[in-house]
């Protein structure tokens, strides 16, 4: 099966200085088409042995720091991100012919950063966060639904819940932002920013 691009592309001319300002661009076109959770990517990661794995996130933010998402510590990806602080991104955007690959460094956001955004979170989500022990075996459905009905007792509706100790946001520094940009005949558009060691942002293109 293969789908019919467009004819129309990406210009080094129409870039902007830095990734994210394009990013924000694509991002904010991408809500405007109506995608259904434009947010959505998938994050790779890598134990220490290199061995990959990868799962759909939502991003929360993104700004010129990178770009955060919010889990618990103790999942797959926490503990590959321990031994292996570096993460892949991808922004799978199939109706609007674009994708976007964010490769970087990750670090924890701080615990305030954490705490602003579990407060924003429907109470239901809080908690599911202290609810799940993520990634790890539990011994059927009703064990997992006990555990939330406990959780909901203990913190009625209107009631604060704090953040899980153990969950809390990890930001991505871009190393290198990709945008792919479909075209005819496959001859897609690839332009890569990269930071040079000065700091600064070097555009390249590749070939599709």
């Amino acid at each position: 099966m293969r789908a019919r691009y467009r004819a129309a592309g990406l210009s080094e001319a129409e870039l902007p200085a830095e990734p994210v300002a394009l990013f924000g661009d694509w991002f904010a076109e991408a809500v405007a088409g109506g995608l259904g959770e434009p947010n959505a990517m998938v994050v790779s990661t890598a134990d220490g042995e290199g061995r990959p794995s990868s799962r759909t996130v939502l991003l929360k933010h993104f700004d010129e720091r990178g770009f955060v998402f919010f889990t618990n510590y103790a999942s797959t990806k926490g503990r590959q991100l321990t031994v292996n602080p570096y993460a892949s991104l991808l922004f799978p955007w199939h109706d609007l012919a674009r994708q976007v690959i964010v490769s970087g460094t990750v670090e924890r956001t701080g615990r305030d950063e954490t705490a602003a955004y579990f407060r924003t979170r429907p109470h239901g989500s809080q908690l599911g966060a202290w609810a799940s022990d993520q990634s790890q075996v539990v011994g059927s459905r009703d064990e997992l639904d006990r555990r939330y009905e406990d959780l909901a007792r203990r913190y009625p509706e209107g009631e604060d819940v704090p953040a899980p100790a153990n969950w809390g946001g990890y930001r991505v520094r871009p190393e290198w932002v990709e945008f792919w940009q479909g075209r005819d005949n496959r001859l897609h558009d690839r332009l890569r920013f990269v930071r040079t060691e000065a700091g600064a942002w070097e555009v390249r293109r590749l070939c599709p």
